[in-house]
């Protein structure tokens, strides 16, 4: 492989096919129109937006769980955002809550509220953490999320807050789990810089958008929305349903992607792949396969599932809140969202949602629950936390995601490594997204990913591979925001 991928030289518009309309695939599409390259996007649902669009139930607009647009985000990203929802972006205050100790506590964490709904025991103990930090002993034996945990924050916080927590998500031990969960999913990674954050959300010390997020008033699919009516305006053309079945290729470059409509089979030709799906497919696709080494450690990499289970209930709103936090490990599910309050709309009169998440693999119990069960088991769970549900309920609804994160266990490193390299080292194929490079990011780190392999293409259709690995190392630096 050169520095720069062979394209389609002379003046002929490079043509990039992307693979997947989520976040990542319709950011590419977006910023390759902008860079006159001729883009197709193949998508096997019939909707773009992945798991960030939204749909509506009984008049509310429904996202895939808890999704926010970010201030920290990228500015550029930030800036065409803005410009393609105008007014429709609405800039909400941060209103959450989370169960610590057994009290509820607001969630971003603020100072006043900790100190004073905190349990004496749980407080003193935070801080007793803090003091004894630098005594504190490393862990001996190979790091992990829970001693690089235990290191950072002490055992209060980790082992009534993170530990059961990170075991819901991933149905895994936290001594099961690598370090890079820890670097990409703990922003505050001592008590210090969590007492830091809490110290920027005292009025008066805080900036414009500190504990606040952006919204849409059509739930967060409509930036996705917005972003295809803008590529395919710009000549970016979309074909879902589109069912792929090969990624063909010609020794190390890839020359085409083929789909399957009915008994037929659609070749689609490129200078360039940008591939979103997850890189587990994208081996799985290859023909010819890839080396049995690649081929074996793609069957390595682990995504976990999860369940999004919606109440609709008979009431004007059920909280205040935008979403609730549950740690503990005797109730299922993770987190729990409600649409209405999100974008603060009052209709429909006599109808709100509460979204579940709730970890699950398919071939657990939950996964082939009905609807109908699983409802009554949530009922029940928030009873068990003190929030009965006491109005009527009219139904429950429930999406699954195969797909949802990323297992980040001991050996997922060098079971990554030995798929990247190998999906790298190919002419004519980049893969990114938070399914092309296994990444627990936000919406707007897939958007900035997107933009970053826009910015590698060349004139001539080519790969700017130099430029390309510095974008790779910017990734690194993404932090995963709640």
């Amino acid at each position: 492989m050169t520095d720069v991928d062979t394209g389609a030289g002379g003046d002929v518009r490079p043509r990039v096919v992307v693979l997947g309309a989520g976040p990542a695939g319709i950011a590419a599409a977006h910023a390759l129109t902008k860079r006159a390259a001729e883009v197709e996007v193949l998508e096997r649902a019939p909707v773009a937006g992945g798991n960030s669009t939204s749909f509506q139930i009984d008049g509310i607009w429904c996202d895939y769980g808890s999704h926010r647009f970010h201030p920290v985000a990228d500015p550029q990203v930030i800036a065409d955002v803005k410009q393609l929802l105008g007014d429709d972006l609405l800039l909400q205050p941060r209103h959450g809550r989370i169960r610590l100790g057994g009290r509820w506590i607001h969630f971003p964490l603020k100072l006043q509220d900790a100190l004073l709904k905190l349990p004496p025991a749980f407080a003193a103990s935070l801080i007793g953490d803090m003091v004894l930090k630098k005594f504190r002993k490393k862990s001996e034996g190979p790091r992990s999320f829970s001693s690089v945990l235990y290191e950072g924050l002490g055992p209060t916080i980790s082992e009534n807050f993170y530990f059961p927590y990170v075991k819901k998500l991933w149905g895994l031990d936290p001594d099961q789990l690598a370090v890079m969960l820890a670097e990409r999913r703990v922003s505050g990674s001592s008590v210090g810089k969590i007492l830091g954050k809490m110290m920027r959300m005292i009025p008066g010390l805080r900036g414009e958008t500190t504990g606040r997020f952006y919204y849409p008033k059509k739930g967060f699919g409509q930036i996705s929305q917005a972003m295809v009516e803008a590529a395919e305006g710009q000549g970016a053309v979309f074909r879902f349903g589109a069912d792929i079945v090969r990624i063909e290729r010609d020794g190390a470059r890839v020359t085409n992607v083929v789909t399957r409509k009915g008994d037929k089979d659609v070749r689609h030709a490129a200078d360039q792949v940008f591939s979103t799906i997850p890189l587990t497919a994208a081996v799985r696709l290859m023909d010819p396969p890839p080396p049995p080494e690649v081929v074996e450690a793609a069957r390595s990499i682990r995504f976990r599932g999860m369940i999004l289970v919606y109440l609709i209930l008979e009431t004007d709103q059920f909280t205040e809140y935008d979403a609730h936090y549950f740690p503990e490990l005797s109730i299922p599910i993770s987190r729990m969202s409600e649409p209405k309050n999100y974008s603060s709309a009052t209709e429909p009169k006599g109808r709100t949602i509460l979204c579940a998440e709730l970890p699950c693999d398919p071939g657990e119990k939950w996964w082939d629950m009905t609807d109908e069960e699983l409802g009554k088991h949530y009922c029940a769970w928030l009873g068990e936390l003190g929030l009965p549900v006491t109005m009527p309920v009219i139904r429950c609804e429930t999406r699954r995601i195969a797909h949802a994160y990323p297992v980040y266990d001991l050996d997922y490193q060098r079971h990554f490594e030995t798929v990247d390299n190998w999906l790298s080292s190919l002419d004519g194929f980049l893969s990114f997204g938070r399914q092309g490079l296994f990444a627990h990011d936000n919406t707007h780190h897939a958007f900035a990913m997107a933009y970053a392999a826009a910015d590698s293409l060349t004139a001539k259709g080519g790969i700017d591979r130099a430029r390309w690995a510095v974008h790779r190392r910017e990734f690194e630096s993404h932090r995963v925001e709640d």
